[in-house]
């Protein structure tokens, strides 16, 4: 398993090691062991699964508040998106600053999105399957979100009228957005 960190401290891009032949693949998603050596220490658990029909699909850029916010393990079992993570841990060198990388069922990467990170994705292809490990549960009274085109971030999303849900339509600017990372 090829384990890199980002330019973003605490988050990481994860290739397992694949095996396959004639039949198809095999790989271990998950290791606790490899892991926790690689200093990934995180307790997971609640797994999500969405599937999104359309491309073009946006879904973010979500996040949770203290004290129940979630470090989320995310890889695409069908299809392929452009996943993208915003630090917004105030003190942060890198707060405001965004990467973005292509996760699919070919490439099999997966994305670490430490606490303290807005997450958001866009489906490229149609019938794309997202699963993501989270460490806290979903608390309704701490979901926030940031507008996904805000234009302070910038961010280089490959659709530019996405598919939105109406609560993704509404979200504040990161300047307007509560925080409460240090």
């Amino acid at each position: 398993m090829n384990i890199t960190p980002l330019h973003l401290e605490g988050a990481i891009l994860i290739e397992p090691k694949v095996h396959g032949d004639n039949r198809g693949f095999f790989m271990e998603s998950y290791n606790e062991e490899l892991f926790h050596r690689n200093g990934i220490k995180h307790q997971f658990i609640q797994d999500n699964h969405s599937l999104s029909a359309e491309p073009g699909v946006l879904r973010g850029l979500h996040y949770q508040l203290n004290p129940k916010a979630q470090t989320k393990l995310v890889r695409v079992i069908a299809g392929a998106i452009y996943d993208v993570i915003v630090d917004i841990r105030k003190n942060s060198p890198t707060f405001g600053q965004w990467v973005g990388v292509i996760l699919s069922e070919h490439n099999k990467r997966q994305l670490l999105v430490p606490k303290g990170f807005a997450h958001g994705f866009c489906t490229l292809v149609p019938n794309t399957q997202v699963i993501y490990k989270v460490d806290e549960y979903y608390s309704p009274e701490n979901d926030r979100g940031i507008l996904w085109n805000d234009p302070a971030l910038n961010i280089d999303w490959p659709v530019s009228h996405p598919v939105l849900s109406d609560k993704d339509q509404k979200h504040p600017v990161l300047a307007d957005a509560e925080l409460n990372f240090e």
